[in-house]
């Protein structure tokens, strides 16, 4: 299908919701009842989306905050709640009838909200070609709209054109866990249900990384539906674009922790627990983000673990029979590869059946944060308990 006709008909379909109140068919998150206090009712029928980005502990006070593919204004108007007077939102969007609405309502919110003015802007724009300024933005959010773009990496480049260094993003949007069939990328209907745009989970975060964004990892996500085998799901994910280095440190040396027993990041680097490595400034402050800080130590000496060191972080699994139960699972962590103490390899955005034994390990606390998972059985499972391995690994 050709761009030009994707774009209009999902123009169309959101213009002609927003007319009619058409419910549009999206997993959401939304606690109307904390938004309708300064949200007017306007706006939130017209609320369409995958997730509540702004609603996370993402958004800071004096911020400036935008959001692709505004809409009717919820998550713009949620933001201008937590960035503050001081702050600064931007919507963008390209359909007409959501501006008007949006636009209509930001001086009413602000009223509600007790600021002296609006500090909401709607700009009308495509994902593509942001009419945004370049480094302007600390934080960029979207709901369910990227899904939407028929050139998704040409809307990576342009988020990090615009955010500043050091900025971030935090995103939810529908993807599959396997390559969306033609019969379903030519159903102009399904673009506008979050269904035929969507991107397997390994090309929508390798677009990411592919656009300069690092530590790239979901902070939820959740099964949403399957078509033809094909199974959905809402992730919300989260990356940094990581300031330039200015001052170069003396040599550092990373020691994994666990709880993975092998670990490659998104520079290629490759670390075993409770070897030190050697780390250049750029790897270094790779692995001293937020979501990756955890699993190493980073200092000017190496140093190393073994078994019995309260650092030293395995978990292995029962030494039991385990079930088939129809659980699959992603690396959606900010790694592009692991391995697990029952050496299982993990491989960033690609799905991997598990046994019940494993999932109970990946279930846990350390693990958890690393992983979405999914259950590809549509009827209940009545498999017996099988053995692992003569070698006694799981699987």
């Amino acid at each position: 299908m050709p761009t030009d006709d994707i774009i209009q008909k999902v123009s169309d379909r959101y213009a002609r919701a927003a007319s009619t109140g058409e419910q549009m068919c999206c997993p959401t998150g939304y606690n109307f009842d904390d938004l309708r206090s300064f949200i007017p009712d306007a706006v939130l029928k017209i609320s369409y989306g995958c997730g509540t980005p702004a609603g996370l502990d993402t958004v800071q006070t004096g911020e400036t905050v935008l959001d692709i593919g505004s809409g009717g204004g919820i998550d713009c108007f949620e933001a201008a709640r937590l960035v503050g007077p001081s702050g600064r939102v931007i919507g963008i969007d390209m359909t007409d009838t959501m501006l008007e609405i949006a636009r209509h309502h930001a001086p009413i919110v602000a009223e509600n909200l007790g600021y002296p003015r609006s500090n909401t802007e709607f700009r009308k724009g495509m994902a593509d070609a942001m009419p945004v300024e370049d480094a302007s933005i600390d934080l960029i959010i979207s709901n369910c709209v990227i899904n939407l773009a028929p050139d998704k990496r040409k809307v990576f480049r342009e988020m990090y054109r615009v955010i500043k260094p050091g900025g971030r993003f935090t995103i939810s949007d529908i993807v599959s866990d396997q390559v969306v069939p033609q019969y379903l990328v030519h159903d102009a209907a399904k673009w506008g249900d979050c269904l035929s745009g969507s991107l397997q989970v390994q090309d929508y975060i390798g677009g990411m990384v592919d656009a300069g964004f690092r530590a790239v990892h979901h902070i939820k996500s959740s099964p949403w539906q399957s078509i033809d085998g094909v199974h959905f799901l809402s992730v919300t994910l989260t990356g940094y674009k990581l300031p330039d280095i200015v001052n170069k440190e003396a040599p550092l040396y990373a020691t994994l922790c666990g709880p993975f027993s092998t670990v490659t990041d998104e520079l290629g680097q490759q670390y075993r627990r409770g070897v030190p490595q050697p780390v250049d400034a750029q790897c270094a402050q790779l692995l001293r983000s937020a979501p990756l800080r955890s699993l190493f130590l980073i200092g000017p000496a190496p140093i190393t673990l073994a078994a019995g060191d309260p650092r030293w972080c395995a978990i292995l699994p029962e030494q039991a029979p385990c079930v088939w139960q129809g659980a699959y699972v992603i690396l959606t962590g900010p790694i592009i590869g692991a391995e697990d103490d029952d050496h299982h390899q993990y491989y960033r955005g690609v799905p991997l059946e598990i046994c019940s034994k494993t999932l109970h390990v990946l279930t846990q606390d350390a693990y958890r944060s690393y992983f979405t998972i999914y259950h590809r059985n549509s009827n209940a499972v009545e498999g017996e308990a099988v053995s692992c391995s003569p070698e006694g690994n799981c699987c």
